[in-house]
């Protein structure tokens, strides 16, 4: 048995490339893609009958199992991190104190949030008051009054 040529060979290079790939580019499961190559080149390794349909039916159907384990074992087991609202700007805007910009009358209005605007939800405030973000429904900012000694 020649174990240094062959398709076995072929699918463990491409899955250390897969796995060096989700190295230079983390957080696109590429790992698990390399993981089914790996699977697929052992196999292709101990039994090299195993036709190229049967290789890349078996790659398919072991890219899936893995994505699916690799899925669930994040969402049981998730990432920490310092700053879990990192890509939540919304989230990361409740409890700020903002400017009303445009007159919330109505229910409606706009406030100012950093160097744009947001569209705003809130009792009747007059232009230029602070509020307070206190929740969003849609990107538009839901707002509160801010009592003076607080503003």
């Amino acid at each position: 048995m020649d174990w240094f040529s062959g398709a076995g060979l072929w699918w463990l290079i491409a899955a250390l490339l897969l796995g060096i790939a989700e190295l230079l580019i983390p957080g696109v499961f590429l790992i698990f893609i390399a993981i089914a190559a790996a699977i697929i080149g052992v196999v292709t390794l101990l039994f090299p009958e195993l036709g190229l349909a049967g290789q890349f039916g078996g790659f398919v159907i072991w890219t899936i199992v893995t994505v699916l384990i690799g899925k669930r074992w994040y969402r049981d087991y998730p990432v920490d991190t310092l700053d879990p609202k990192l890509n939540d700007r919304v989230a990361r805007l409740i409890g700020e104190t903002v400017e009303v910009t445009q007159a919330i009358e109505n229910g409606h209005g706009r406030v100012r949030v950093g160097d744009g605007e947001w569209p705003a939800h809130g009792p009747d405030i007059a232009s230029g008051a602070r509020v307070r973000v206190v929740g969003a429904d849609d990107g538009v900012l839901r707002v509160e009054p801010v009592p003076p000694a607080l503003s």
